[in-house]
């Protein structure tokens, strides 16, 4: 068992395993075959580990009770219905060392392959060799700037390079990098007359490769708002000025449609065919929505009960059972089983060019960017009235003029729904909407605390990543705050 061990530790260059590893990664066919050392693999199928990769991205907004799900319920915008540990704020135990050996690996593979002169020319016919790479490097800076807004620092600069146990890297450094990873991947694309296969997500179109990628580098520069806002206006003036783009319509929007049978729309799969009711849409976000007449409830779930948050078993029981049509997540109709999953959609792009122009960032129209973002999160949910949207906006705690950071923040809330990771992430950064704690307790947490593997399998650069996050209760703290988090 130790020899496996070891094996695995080499081989991730982090230390853990894959033993009670983060979600569960479905592989498509005989993909998951080339998630491996890519010293060790003779020929992968690079266009086989893309469309891997991305299907993995069908349960990157909810992941059926897992690490997404749980900022889900940190951020109120559901409620457990039985067994409410998680919205009670019981210790997660959630480790993170599946996406590396799953996704990010693969990712590694394409670009070892595609980097290689001795297999270049082989990995080309997927496509161009630059494209390939550029593409690859994005999606990783997707997946880490999830896994760092999650935990923390994280294992990062030293990571699948086939070396032991290694330090963690500070979250700062991190995203500094992953804004250059971003930039470098947009610069690097060429033009080819063969589109890189695999590609589900954007079928091959470069063009909306750069928007993504752009956008991704809005999102994390004006998440270094109150940490480093400085670099965080730099950065954020960078994307917008591209001439590639960001995502500004719907037609530009990063989403993935499920193919159907083995992989489904996540929440279809949850709802019909696991036929589990484990979670409901809070109460706290049906409250926010029905007191603005936002039109929006009518899609983001089943009905207009919403679940009281973080009860006790017996009191969640004692509602779900008096209230059988409390609301289940999403409107049945918006969770088909080929329901696309949005990444990245343009309201919540341009929602964060208006916050960045109220804070003085750019010179663009805080007011037009703003309305247009709502407008967008209505008419991609299906809800888009004229007459009714023109009296919401119209609304005095709506309508820009006074507190006009909060009151986009909470439309940034709305607009990341039902994207748990992103919506928790911009509660703690702006602390709007103001959510209450769960019943008889006294703070939210604001972060996942590391899992059981670290301290195990990397336990010296485990406990100097742990004593960042310390407080009353010790190291690794859930209450411990990110480096952004101000």
């Amino acid at each position: 068992m130790t020899k496996k061990i070891n094996k695995i530790i080499l081989m991730l260059g982090l230390g853990s395993t894959l033993i009670g590893s983060t979600g569960c990664f479905k592989q498509l066919g005989d993909y998951g075959k080339m998630n491996s050392n890519p010293n060790a693999t003779t020929s992968p199928v690079t266009s086989a580990l893309l469309t891997n990769v991305l299907v993995t991205l069908n349960g990157g907004v909810w992941d059926e009770g897992g690490f997404r799900t749980v900022n889900g319920l940190y951020a109120q915008y559901f409620s457990e219905t039985q067994y409410t540990d998680a919205s009670r704020y019981a210790r997660p135990t959630t480790n993170f060392d599946g996406f590396y050996s799953g996704p990010i690996y693969d990712l590694q593979n394409i670009i070892n392959y595609n980097s290689d002169p001795a297999t270049a020319a082989i990995a080309a016919a997927n496509g161009s060799n630059k494209n390939q790479i550029a593409i690859a490097r994005i999606l990783k800076a997707y997946y880490f700037w999830t896994i760092t807004d999650t935990w923390g620092d994280i294992p990062y600069s030293q990571a699948l390079k086939g070396v032991g146990a290694i330090p963690y890297d500070g979250q700062d450094a991190i995203y500094k990098d992953l804004l250059k990873e971003l930039k470098e991947a947009v610069a690097q694309f060429e033009n080819s007359a063969i589109p890189f296969k695999g590609d589900i997500l954007y079928g091959g179109n470069t063009a909306g490769w750069k928007k993504f990628a752009n956008s991704l580098r809005l999102f994390i520069a004006l998440r270094m708002s109150k940490a480093d806002p400085t670099t965080g206006k730099t950065e954020f003036a960078a994307a917008l000025a591209d001439p590639a783009g960001v995502i500004d319509a719907a037609s530009d929007n990063a989403k993935l449609t499920a193919p159907g049978g083995t992989y489904t729309n996540p929440f279809y799969d949850y709802y019909v065919v696991v036929q589990r009711k484990d979670y409901a849409v809070s109460k706290t976000i049906m409250d926010i929505l029905s007191s603005n007449n936002d039109e929006r409830i009518n899609a983001f779930a089943s009905s207009t009960v919403g679940f009281p948050y973080g009860l006790t078993r017996a009191d969640a029981v004692s509602f779900a059972n008096a209230n059988v049509n409390y609301a289940r997540i999403l409107e049945p109709t918006r969770r088909k089983e080929t329901t696309p999953i949005v990444l990245v959609a343009s309201e919540q792009v341009k929602l964060a060019r208006a916050e960045a122009a109220a804070l003085g960032w750019t010179a663009e129209n805080m007011i037009t960017l703003y309305n247009g973002g709502i407008q967008d999160s209505w008419t991609r949910w299906g809800v888009y009235d004229a007459t009714k949207f023109a009296a919401y906006i119209a609304q005095p705690n709506i309508l820009l003029g006074v507190n006009n950071i909060q009151k986009i923040a909470l439309q940034k809330w709305l607009a990341y729904y039902p994207d748990g990771t992103q919506g928790f992430a911009e509660w703690r950064r702006n602390g709007v909407p103001a959510l209450v704690p769960a019943p008889g307790l006294t703070s939210i947490p604001r972060r996942t605390p590391y899992g059981p593997n670290e301290p195990q399998l990397n336990p010296v650069n485990y406990a100097a990543a742990a004593a960042k996050y310390t407080d009353a209760s010790g190291p690794d703290s859930q209450y411990g705050k990110v480096w952004w988090d101000k």
